[in-house]
């Protein structure tokens, strides 16, 4: 699913505002022991973003490389936009930003994915974050993931994934070394009682 089809979509599928949590057995790299949350899911195919994979580039780096700030300009960022959180959101157009935030900043181009969340991908809320008048809570994902037509349903259906409703204050957590674990703990689960081997009866 692309982000055109995001915008067009007529109704929340089932997955929509769920976390998927990758289970141990999980082979492909890109997606080991990860958190993704889900922000569009139809018959069409699923989007999210992975929610606790650092990245090392900046909110500086990012500003500098859309000549938004000269290097001279860095260190009067507010705090907030200095420690603006940018993370790997996922495989697929990994060179492209988007913001997930809650719903107090909106612009023509944002797009709602829960009652409170919204997704931008457009400069206006990147400027807005430098000047310190961007949304509440923010973080910046440069790529996504994407699942075709009924793969994401194939993919849960061979015990690759776990699925729970998200919990906003784990997508804008910056602490990401054990979401992976508090992910689980909202289903009662402690990762080292998952067993990486898939079970079919």
């Amino acid at each position: 699913m692309s982000l055109s089809t995001l915008k067009n979509r007529r109704e929340r599928g089932f997955l929509d505002g769920q976390f998927l949590i990758a289970m141990p057995g999980m082979e492909d790299r890109n997606f080991n022991r990860t958190v993704i949350y889900i922000c569009a899911h139809s018959d069409a195919g699923a989007m999210g973003f992975v929610i606790n994979r650092p990245q090392k580039l900046t909110f500086t780096d990012v500003l500098l490389h859309l000549d938004m700030i000269k290097d001279d300009d860095a260190i009067v960022l507010p705090a907030d936009a200095r420690d603006f959180p940018i993370q790997t959101g996922g495989p697929v157009e990994s060179g492209r930003g988007f913001v997930l935030h809650s719903d107090d900043y909106l612009s023509d181009s944002s797009i709602p994915v829960s009652d409170d969340i919204s997704l931008t991908a457009t400069l206006d809320i990147v400027r807005a974050i430098s000047k310190g008048s961007g949304p509440k809570r923010a973080t910046m994902l440069l790529g996504y993931a994407g699942w075709g037509a009924g793969q994401l349903e194939a993919e849960i259906g061979n015990n690759g994934w776990l699925n729970c409703p998200a919990k906003e204050e784990l997508i804008f957590d910056r602490s990401l070394d054990n979401k992976y674990e508090r992910a689980l703990a909202l289903m009662g689960i402690n990762a080292a009682m998952l067993s990486p081997h898939a079970g079919h009866s």
